[in-house]
């Protein structure tokens, strides 16, 4: 059983069909999709026939609705209904090259606490995942940090996606790489992974990551994905496919790695379960299966 924890959204993404008209109309495909990079990764998940349990938290309008889109994908939702705050929102709005800025309220997401983590919920959970917002979020980092605790205790496995460079800058990386310290597996994106370490040109000095973390997976964009872990580099080309929509993208890659990788150990097998979910996911709108 893997166990997700973190942050479950309602997507508003946005296409404009035309030029943008500043401070006017512009004509655009509006689409409203559930989201939340955590959610994301346990619905690809259970789409890939990972045994897969999540808890979020949501407004009293999205248990319901966020329930059944992960029962979809065969996930075990743990929803947890904020009194006051609505389901956390995103607006999408991509660009030319599918890419995406995101304009992000939280709400529901910032409230989670302890007190929201059921007795049974580790129930033969094997391995933790988690995003870095839930580590960004002051309201919610202990949540994180206890989780992590607890699975070590546990002898459950545990990953991290750091998630965004906006917020993993203003907090530093070297606050982030304490607060996840004990965590098994890092799976940054290429912007992530050069901040982790202090970059300043395009290459990422690997010994380094992995002095923080003993296992690393850096998606590298249309160049594929790398692994490593001590002396350990395998590197898997990414197939050349028509991007649509880079909303998810990472999601689909770390469920993809993780399904792999938990079920035969190859790191080789798990970077190409990782691409495929990828490219699946970037040929069409929204960021789940």
């Amino acid at each position: 059983m893997i166990l997700v924890v973190g942050d479950v959204v309602d997507d508003i993404g946005v296409l404009p069909l035309e030029p943008v008209a500043p401070r006017s109309d512009t004509r655009a495909q509006i689409r409203m999709t559930p989201g939340g990079s955590a959610a994301n990764t346990a619905a690809w998940l259970g789409f890939l026939g990972a045994q897969t349990r999540f808890l979020g938290k949501v407004g009293n309008d999205g248990v319901e609705r966020h329930g059944d889109a992960l029962r979809e994908h065969q996930v075990e939702p743990r929803l947890v209904a904020d009194p006051l705050l609505p389901t956390a929102t995103i607006v999408l709005t991509l660009d030319d090259d599918a890419d995406r800025t995101m304009y992000v309220d939280r709400a529901a997401n910032g409230t989670l606490t302890q007190a929201d983590l059921p007795d049974d919920l580790w129930d033969g959970v094997d391995w933790l995942h988690l995003t870095g917002y839930t580590f960004f979020d002051p309201q919610t980092r202990d949540v994180a940090i206890d989780l992590i605790a607890e699975a070590k205790r546990r002898g459950a496995g545990v990953s991290v996606d750091p998630s965004t460079t906006a917020f993993l800058r203003e907090v530093t990386p070297e606050a982030f790489a304490e607060w996840t310290r004990g965590v098994d597996l890092l799976v940054p994106n290429l912007d992530e992974a050069r901040l982790m370490v202090g970059a300043t040109g395009p290459f990422v000095d690997f010994d380094a990551l992995t002095r923080m973390y003993p296992q690393v997976v850096v998606t590298l964009g249309s160049m594929g994905a790398a692994y490593v872990a001590g002396g350990d580099r395998e590197q898997v080309a990414a197939p050349r496919i028509q991007v649509v929509d880079t909303t998810g993208a990472g999601d689909a890659f770390t469920a993809g790695f993780l399904a792999s990788w938990l079920e035969q150990k190859d790191p080789r097998a798990a970077l190409t379960g990782g691409i495929g979910a990828a490219s699946r996911c970037v040929q069409q709108r929204g960021a789940r299966p």
